[in-house]
């Protein structure tokens, strides 16, 4: 049997399967108000509106800062496990552990078992970052890696604009327990399908066709390269044009966490939405989220097909990332309603992904083979310390009420990552 556009279906499977991550990890900001509650893990007498508040976010940050620590480590061991054991049982390990720890948070009875299930959730889910990229450049060829790493992040996009919906009306219906069981399941329900389609890489595939197999090899400059050895962390830390991947999302992708972990926390606190409001407004920023991812990888994509290099098609797209994001950040902190804020947010999350979808395809860029999925987990490891950093401070920010500093925070870490780009990367082309 030959299957036309096998790596279509490929990558289709891991935008499926990004969209279920983003539903298991938006579980817990989209039902907090109840879960907190439910446990009773505020004890509100003699507590001002104010003071609950503030308590509120503090612990959901303690939280959630096990959460990132997990997904840190697992960011930087996952692109050496997929590395070494390949996309396909890298995914079903990854996938296995999170949806599990989705589920079992039905039964947590306080604090310490929120605390984790959580960091085993973020143990699971790091893992498609390094693994998604691993999987485009081994699936497509050079000129079309972007693109593919657009639908990637579509699919998170995807799940962040359907699960504030989806985890609203199931906690409506039937309360917060039997939400993350549901949840939970549907990774391990994924697993079938994948097991079946990707069955091996586009080399061997044997339901791959000889043109497709011959149009991705072709277009893989690395595919020629016998030497297939993986570069250690320390030959990686080394080499000055690890750095724009490793220092680029140290400072960009705390703007997009600020999002997903913290906008229904805003909306609760700025604005008193309940869960029911929280699901119809809380999804809305990602549908620029999901244009940028596609639109960042289209455009370089293209440019590139025209015949422009690929350090210029990157550079060029993260600029215009950052155009698009910093005036709507901006404009977002001195934001005149909740209306406003969400529109302004359209914009920060398109020019974010616009950004993100080039940055992530750079390790693809400069290096090849195995060396690929460790540098995108080295990423992946700066990142999440840059969220984390970003996770101690923001309940100390937003006290008072005024989340005016949050969004100057937000615009502060643009201009860095495009700095560290510049002065680390060069001239963007393959190292082997």
């Amino acid at each position: 049997m030959k299957i036309k556009g096998l790596r279509w279906w490929v990558i289709i499977l891991i935008v499926m399967v990004t969209i279920i991550n983003y539903l298991d990890r938006n579980t817990l900001s989209i039902m907090w108000q109840g879960i907190v509650k439910d446990l009773g893990l505020i004890d509100d007498i003699n507590l001002s509106t104010e003071e609950y508040s503030q308590k509120s976010k503090e612990i959901y940050s303690y939280i959630y800062m096990f959460f990132m620590v997990a997904y840190g480590v697992s960011q930087m061991l996952s692109g050496k496990l997929y590395d070494k054991i390949g996309t396909r049982i890298g995914f079903v390990v990854s996938v296995t552990i999170w949806a599990i720890a989705d589920a079992c948070t039905a039964f947590a009875k306080g604090l310490t078992s929120l605390c984790f299930f959580r960091s085993m959730l973020g143990l699971g889910e790091a893992g498609p970052w390094p693994g998604a990229a691993k999987s485009n450049a081994e699936w497509f060829p050079t000129r079309e890696r972007a693109f593919a790493q657009g639908l990637f992040n579509a699919g998170a996009s995807i799940g962040a604009i359907i699960s504030p919906i989806l985890i609203a009306l199931l906690y409506t219906s039937f309360g917060w327990k039997m939400t993350f069981v549901i949840i939970g399941g549907l990774g391990l329900l994924w697993l079938i399908p994948w097991l079946i389609i990707n069955k091996k890489g586009p080399r061997y595939h044997e339901w791959i066709t000889e043109q497709e197999r011959e149009y991705i090899l072709s277009g893989q400059p690395e595919a020629k390269i016998v030497d297939d050895r993986a570069l250690s962390w320390k030959e990686l830390v080394k080499n000055k044009k690890s750095w724009a991947v490793i220092a680029g999302r140290f400072f960009l992708d705390p703007v997009w966490w600020m999002f997903v972990a913290w906008l229904p926390i805003y909306l609760f606190d700025v604005h008193g939405f309940d869960i029911k409001s929280i699901g119809l407004y809380a999804g809305i920023p990602y549908i620029g989220a999901m244009i940028g991812s596609l639109a960042g990888g289209w455009f370089s994509g293209k440019l590139i097909k025209n015949g422009k290099s690929v350090n210029y098609a990157r550079k060029l797209a993260l600029v215009i990332g950052a155009v698009i994001m910093l005036p709507a950040l901006i404009g977002t902190a001195f934001a005149s309603s909740v209306q406003v804020a969400i529109g302004l947010m359209v914009f920060i999350l398109c020019g974010f992904q616009f950004a993100m979808t080039n940055i992530q395809t750079l390790p693809s860029d400069l290096f090849s083979g195995k060396t690929v999925g460790s540098l995108a987990g080295l990423g992946g490891a700066a990142a999440t310390l840059g969220v984390i950093l970003s996770m101690v401070f923001i309940p100390s920010l937003t006290s008072g009420g005024s989340w005016l500093p949050f969004f100057i925070l937000g615009a502060v870490l643009v201009p860095l990552c495009l700095l560290s780009v510049f002065l680390f990367g060069g001239k963007i082309e393959n190292q082997n």
